[in-house]
């Protein structure tokens, strides 16, 4: 009876050690399974929805609800001017459509820099900020840098023309930098800022206040106008510049000093019909 016990006794130790050691694997495996699934929580990313392009899209090509679909976008990672439903896509309405003036490739976020506004066409007006205008400028070969211009430069003006003096009369010719940083909007009538081809072009329209419109139309009237073309990472300022023939040459201005004469102290003899002058010192001046 005693051996049954004993035998009994090791036996139920036996499956006891046995369970616990079953349960404690099954924690692990638990707790593993649990770091996991927090890890990979950890590593979600929230997103929203954000339109895209289902095709490539080039300048000019009207803007249709089926051109687009819907993603889910990183919330950190969202462009500036993205549309994250058709109702800010199409507000009047799908008939109603935009005109796209930036090219967009395969799955790139429609961006509000790219399209027109709704019922809009890719014109030069489309693209004009609040407040500023439209200014046609005349240039040729060698003002308008070689037809290596597009629209989206930047570009400063200079002006060669008759000088004046100071006191108002007509000089010689001088050249001046009357405008900097000016945006092109278009080259003669293409505004597409994904053409990089030259053009030699005859006019192009710069993106201008009402202050410098008239300042250019007043330069283009009573002289020549030159375009300078700015680098695309050029965002520091220009100092004041004028250059005329004499700065050309070297040629220093040299200023007229009017001297005042010694003052001469003199007395007068008379000799007969004889005047004599004899120079003395002259007395201070109180």
């Amino acid at each position: 009876m005693r051996v049954v016990f004993g035998f009994v006794l090791i036996l139920g130790m036996g499956l006891a050690g046995f369970a616990v050691y079953m349960a404690k694997d099954y924690i692990s495996e638990y707790q593993a399974a649990l770091a996991q699934e927090r890890a990979a929580r950890s590593q979600i990313v929230e997103t929203v929805p954000v339109y895209v392009s289902k095709r490539p899209l080039r300048y000019g090509e009207r803007l249709r609800a089926e051109d687009v679909r819907k993603v889910r976008w990183p919330v950190d990672a969202i462009p500036e001017g993205v549309f994250k439903s058709m109702k800010e896509l199409f507000p009047e309405g799908k008939k109603v459509q935009r005109t796209v003036i930036r090219a967009m490739e395969k799955d790139e976020a429609i961006l509000a820099i790219k399209v027109t506004g709704p019922g809009q066409d890719a014109g030069v007006s489309s693209r004009l900020a609040k407040g500023m205008r439209a200014f046609a400028i005349k240039v040729d070969v060698s003002s308008g840098v070689s037809g290596f211009l597009r629209p989206g430069d930047r570009v400063d003006v200079y002006w060669t023309g008759t000088g004046f003096s100071r006191e108002g009369r007509p000089g010689g010719e001088v050249t001046k930098l009357i405008q900097t940083g000016i945006k092109l909007l278009a080259i003669d009538q293409t505004a597409d800022e994904d053409r990089n081809t030259a053009i030699i072009a005859r006019t192009v329209t710069v993106e201008a206040t009402p202050v410098q419109v008239a300042s250019l139309a007043q330069a283009q009237a009573t002289g020549r106008l030159s375009l300078a073309l700015l680098g695309a990472e050029d965002t520091g300022s220009t100092d004041a510049v004028q250059f005329d023939g004499r700065d050309l040459l070297g040629i220093e201005e040299q200023q007229v000093v009017q001297v005042q004469p010694d003052k001469v102290c003199t007395i007068k003899t008379r000799r007969g019909a004889e005047i004599i002058e004899t120079p003395i010192a002259c007395a201070a001046t109180q």
